[in-house]
Formats: C-alpha cells, structure tokens, sequence
C-alpha cells in the first residue's frame, strides 16, 4: 500500500516525547491523563468551570472540549439519515441537530473555560469541528488539537488542525488501516510531526469486549507513532489495562456526577474515578519495568531466605543423615534441597549443632 513506505521512515516517531502544555508525553513517562468535558456542562456555563475546577483537583493533566455549533457540524434536518436510529442505547430517535445543540459548548464559553482552567493549572484544548472552532481556538492558544473519530476521513479538516504546528491526537473509532494511514498522511504532508493516534470503539457506552486493547501495540509498530485511548466503557479498568499494552495517553469522558443527568452522564467517570484513574495509571506504568528475568535490588535481602539444607537436630561424628536430622528449611546458606537425595543415608564426619547449615564437608 502506499502508505508503506511512509511508516518504515517514521519508526522513530514513537519514541518521540511529545510535550502539551507542561506534561511530556511518551512511553518515558506517566500516562497523560484527558478529562473529556464534552456536553456533560448540561447547557450551563457555570457547571462547565465546575467541571474544571473537578478536573484540576482529580490531577487531571489536561482538559478537553469539543469545538462546534450544530450548524458547524451537520444540518437542521429530521430525515433518517439525519436521525439517529430508535435502538440507539442513549440518544435513540433525536436528530443529529437536536443533539448537538445540547451537546455544544458555546464559542462564548471557551475564553472563561480557558481562563479557569489556567488559574488552576490546568492545560485546555479541544476537538475542532471547522475552520471556525480552529481559528478560535488559535486566538486562545490552544496547545494541541484533537481529530474525533468521525472526522478522521475528513482530510481538509486535519490539514488545518496540522498547519498550526501543534502536537495532533488523531482518534480511530470506526476506521480501518486504510482510513489511519490517509488521516496520517495528509496530516504529515501538513507539517504535523507530533501525533498520537488514540484507540478508539465509537459506541457510547462501548463495551469492554470490543475495546481490543491488543490493537495498541499493532497500531504503534504498523504507523511508528505513540498510541493512547480514547474510552467510552463504564469504571476504569479498561484505560488501566491500557497501560500494559504502551498507551501514552488515556482519554475520559468526566462528569461531576452521573446522577445528574446529560448525554454523556452515563459512561463518564466521575472526579473520585478521575483521581483514581490519575493515580493507578501510572501506578501501572510504573510496574511496566523492564523484561529482566532475576532478583530485584529489593528482593535481594530475600535471598538469604530461601530454603536450604539444615541440621535441625544435634548430631556425632558418625550418625547417619536422616530426614529426622536434615530438612529443607529456610534460611538460605546450606546446600540445595535438590541434594536431599545425595545426602540422606550419609555419615556425619563430626559433631555437629542443632542450626548449621549443611555443607559437604561434614558429611
């Protein structure tokens, strides 16, 4: 295919550190965490800086929104292409327009959302839907952009996200290995050279069967970018198990609690979840380690602990080794228990205490 060739040069890509906002990406580092904000504000403004300020306080690394209007993104039209369809689990029978005109977050909003998550500390960036959402996003300073995953085949779209030089996080729902490496292709052409592509199952909420964690490492060596995910299951043990197969950066939708309703409250985590999820990320991470088969440095002390051949009853030159006078015991220091065999009916060569470790010098 022609994208072949493209890969075998960018292998080096995936070590690459990626830096957004304060936080360094990368398998060197601690999985960044993404609280997705998306519609979970329930049209309120003050709500969305409570989301915020949950977010910095959780240990979120960073924020994310979603940059559209309804107009942006699709039409006010209530024909069945434009409906979802009624066994949908969550938005069953709405039209696309209706959605998102709860779903949205104002353009109005972004400079106070930007501004709050400043104040805390907080890095903020979004999903652009058009040229609109990425020219205000520029004003603000964005420092990295998102691509959903339904705008992944939307190549123009990309190229523009691209051409601002930022760090580009490309999401994977729904595409096949042809519609990755056109999306990688026309955002490289556009000068994009930092970019991670996010496992992705498009389904809200996703179930954990289909979430194929195993698909991370593939998608690493077959495209020789970082890869993180995008998770839309319940709790957080999919993202967890994410860490064990490279994922560099786990986005999750947050609320500040499900029970309040939303059309995403269902599948969000919530700020306990999120801090939970911040901290044994990188717990995990840090259990990667190395593929060394041995004793570790702190498993060194244990070493003297291992079992061993001892006396365990005072003895006289002479007496035959018995069971009832040597065992396999812990400490370490006699010989191996495999030499039981070899020493049992044995002679002792002289006196020997209760508590000596065996060697073959006294038998």
């Amino acid at each position: 295919m022609s994208w072949t060739g493209t890969t075998r040069r960018r292998k080096t890509d995936l070590m690459t550190t990626i830096k957004i906002g304060n936080h360094l990406i990368g398998p060197g580092h601690r999985p960044y965490i993404v609280a997705e904000m998306s519609g979970n504000h329930n049209g309120s403004l003050d709500r969305a800086l409570q989301i915020v300020d949950a977010a910095a306080d959780a240990g979120a690394h960073a924020l994310k929104i979603q940059t559209y209007t309804p107009d942006t993104i699709t039409i006010d039209d209530d024909g069945p292409d434009f409906r979802l369809s009624d066994g949908h689990d969550l938005w069953g029978g709405q039209t696309l327009y209706a959605l998102y005109q709860k779903a949205h977050t104002p353009y109005d909003w972004h400079e106070p959302i930007f501004e709050r998550a400043a104040a805390r500390g907080l890095t903020v960036f979004s999903a652009p839907f058009d040229a609109t959402a990425i020219e205000l996003l520029e004003s603000l300073g964005a420092p990295a952009y998102k691509i959903a995953s339904s705008e992944l085949v939307d190549l123009p779209l990309i190229q523009l996200a691209a051409r601002t030089g930022k760090p580009l996080i490309l999401s994977t729902g729904m595409a096949d290995v042809g519609d990755i490496a056109n999306a990688l292709k026309a955002a490289r052409e556009a000068g994009a050279e930092q970019i991670i592509l996010l496992a992705c199952t498009a389904s809200y909420p996703a179930a954990p069967e289909e979430s194929n964690l195993r698909r991370i490492p593939v998608l690493a060596e077959t495209f020789g970018v970082q890869v993180g995910l995008s998770d839309h299951t319940l709790g957080i043990g999919v993202p967890l198990a994410s860490v064990a197969f490279g994922a560099t950066l786990i986005e999750k939708h947050m609320t500040l609690a499900r029970d309040d309703g939303g059309v995403d409250s269902s599948f969000s985590m919530t700020p306990a979840e999120t801090r939970m999820l911040v901290d044994e990320s990188e717990r995990a991470w840090r259990a990667l380690g190395t593929t060394r088969i041995g004793p570790t440095e702190s498993e060194r002390e244990g070493l003297r602990f291992r079992r061993s051949l001892y006396v365990v009853a005072d003895v006289e030159a002479g007496d035959e080794v018995t069971a009832a006078n040597v065992r396999s015991i812990r400490p370490a220091g006699g010989l191996p228990p495999a030499e039981i065999g070899r020493v049992l009916g044995r002679s002792f060569t002289r006196d020997v205490a209760k508590g000596t470790a065996l060697s073959w010098d006294l038998i």
